[in-house]
């Protein structure tokens, strides 16, 4: 079968990190049978520049017949005048939208070589691997009515609505149900099931799905408590599932037991499993073009690619043995780098990755 991937670079260090995962497709292509078929596309600034739109009608048109897109980053102090509508990031929403990625994969993977870059103890966050799945399209964000209005009282009153239909909430379950089984089989549903009707009824119907996955050990926990539990001990989740809000919050604190947003990458995937990949950081304009950026969270959203989309397993591990073998050898990032490794650029650090894969 041969997959048909769009690679979106985006902006700023956007263009550099998806130059060294096209490294890493191109080796799979030609030394380990990835049948592949790479177009590619402007989003963002970029998309602005070339047609006038941050997401163009041409990258429209080849999003939805992708099988899975690559994308990189989007942002750019340049386009900060703009109309709202017209900026990068609006891009990114639309595409989000178009393709109704409304399950989101935050991992937060720590290898063991870089323990020491997390601010919590080496012993508390070495080899940790959880993922997040978050609502993406629905929510408090979404939820309607929504406003401020002005009381009788001339006072004003900021108020959003906190919503999910069934059908929502079942769609994330499976999706998390899903991730959970090609993983450790445990999950773990975080909601205010004590506080607020929707999440009793989130955690009714995830309990329900649950009987058609009875190999997948499934937890509840309330958020405040999964908050803590997650800086306590956060070796003891597997897949976390939540609503829209709550993985905002808990993913952003998930990243940052890793000690460097450049080494996490995520995922956004529809009903089908049709996926949209991308690195958790931004387009860092301020270092675009100084080849210093890391591209690992680029070349592992490669690896989410094909594990999660694609179904390529084995290239998947692939991907993911490589850059554990450039890490053991002390080869780092800037944003990586400590005292007695050796500090590489990020073309030779894609380099790297494709010798392991190829060694």
């Amino acid at each position: 079968m041969t997959h048909k991937i769009l690679v979106l670079p985006g902006d700023g260090i956007g263009i550099e990190i998806i130059a060294e995962a096209k490294k890493v497709l191109d080796c799979l292509v030609a030394d380990f049978g990835l049948s592949m078929e790479m177009e590619e596309g402007y989003i963002g600034g970029a998309g602005y520049d070339a047609e006038g739109s941050p997401y163009p009608e041409s990258t429209q048109v080849l999003a939805k017949d992708a099988d899975a897109i690559l994308l990189g980053a989007v942002g750019g102090y340049q386009y900060e005048e703009l109309p709202r509508e017209l900026r990068p990031e609006r891009g990114l929403l639309a595409i989000r939208s178009e393709l109704k990625l409304f399950s989101n994969l935050r991992p937060a993977l720590l290898y063991a070589e870089l323990a020491d870059a997390s601010t919590l103890k080496p012993e508390v966050v070495a080899n940790l691997d959880l993922m997040i799945v978050r609502e993406l399209t629905g929510g408090i964000y979404f939820g309607q009515p929504r406003g401020i209005e002005v009381l009788d009282s001339g006072e004003r009153r900021g108020y959003n609505t906190l919503e999910y239909t069934e059908s929502e909430i079942e769609r994330i379950a499976r999706s998390a149900y899903d991730i959970a089984m090609k993983r450790d089989k445990r999950l773990c549903s975080v909601d205010k099931a004590n506080v607020l009707e929707v999440s009793e009824l989130w955690r009714e119907i995830v309990t329900k799905v649950g009987a058609d996955y009875p190999e997948v050990e499934l937890s509840h926990m309330y958020v405040d408590n999964a908050a803590m539990q997650l800086i306590k001990d956060p070796k003891q989740f597997d897949v976390m599932v939540t609503k829209n809000m709550f993985g905002d919050i808990l993913s952003d604190a998930a990243a940052m037991l890793t000690g460097s947003i450049g080494m996490l990458p995520s995922a956004s995937l529809d009903a089908a499993g049709k996926g949209m990949y991308e690195p958790i950081h931004g387009s860092a304009p301020d270092i675009a073009g100084k080849d210093i950026a890391n591209p690992l969270a680029t070349i592992l959203s490669v690896s989410m690619m094909l594990r999660y989309t694609l179904n390529e397993i084995e290239l998947a591990d692939k991907i993911e043995n490589a850059v554990k073998a450039v890490l053991a050898k002390g080869i780092r990032t800037a944003d990586i780098y400590q005292e007695g490794t050796q500090q590489v650029g990020t073309a030779a650090m894609g380099d790297a990755v494709v010798a392991e894969l190829r060694g």
